[in-house]
């Protein structure tokens, strides 16, 4: 069976390209080309607006504000290159899809899709030009683009995830923009859908131990697993148990939580806290 990882893109891009500007029937699923042309429409519209307003949707200010405006009006003429170039945030960082060999290359671009507030979906090889723009924003005339998206996103999805499983390596307001079958039996639901989080260890007062999410390396840690999975085509969640983060995250199977008749797994890592890992080693 193979797998199929999904991803956020990243605030981080690189900029420039050689690539001509974005046309139809050059992404992934050109069905969605209709909205695309719409979203890059009201976001473009949007930069002749205040520069508070600009601010509210893009969320930055100062210089990052007029740099930011000046990648969306040169949307439509843009030059472009691959999504997987140009996302350049810590999770690409440690992806670093440059040094994969030509095997693990041809599975990411195709197990590998990236969930955009701009393009919907596209695949690593697709070429987009620079912009800024966040699933959780909301555009004049179209509102909050994760809810705008949902239905087209679960129809252009729906084919790619049947029967499949899923690393769901969303934030939850790209998940947001989705709503997979996870009916038992379905024909259109995965196999299985596997999210994952981070977790700390902490010792306290006492000498007592409490776990705490991880969100700073977060994107870092996602960014190895997809190494990982691309590389040993993982499809259950208790092979798992191989990986090891440099940074010492493990796989917890007493943490990992199945739902919806065994469908949902959100898989737990931990990284023991130092005192923790000089017991064990003791």
């Amino acid at each position: 069976m193979i797998p199929l990882i999904l991803l956020p893109p990243s605030e981080g891009k690189a900029d420039g390209g050689d690539g001509p500007p974005w046309a139809p029937a050059t992404l992934f699923d050109p069905d969605l080309d209709g909205r695309r042309a719409q979203v890059m429409a009201a976001l473009v519209r949007a930069m002749s607006s205040s520069a508070r307003r600009r601010s509210e949707l893009l969320g930055v200010k100062g210089e990052a504000l007029a740099a930011a405006t000046a990648r969306n009006l040169g949307l439509p003429t843009g030059p472009t290159r691959p999504a997987i170039e140009r996302y350049a945030g810590v999770l690409y960082q440690a992806l670093d899809a440059r040094s994969l060999r030509a095997p693990q290359r041809r599975r990411l671009e195709a197990q590998v899709r990236i969930v955009s507030g701009l393009w919907g979906v596209v695949a690593p090889g697709d070429p987009i030009p620079d912009y800024k723009l966040k699933m959780g924003a909301a555009l004049p005339r179209l509102g909050r683009l994760a809810t705008w998206w949902r239905p087209a996103l679960t129809a252009a999805l729906a084919p790619e995830v049947a029967g499949r499983v899923v690393w769901d390596l969303l934030p939850n307001e790209h998940r947001n923009a989705w709503a997979p079958c996870v009916t038992p039996g379905d024909p259109d639901a995965p196999r299985r859908l596997i999210s994952v989080r981070f977790h700390d260890e902490v010792v306290g007062a006492g000498g007592t131990t409490r776990l705490v999410t991880v969100s700073h390396w977060n994107k870092l840690l996602k960014g190895e697993l997809v190494r990982h999975v691309l590389a040993r085509q993982l499809v259950e969640v208790g092979d798992l148990v191989d990986f090891e983060h440099p940074l010492g995250y493990r796989y917890d199977p007493d943490l990992t939580r199945v739902a919806d008749g065994g469908i949902r797994i959100a898989a737990s890592f931990v990284r023991p806290a130092p005192a923790s890992v000089a017991r064990l080693e003791a």
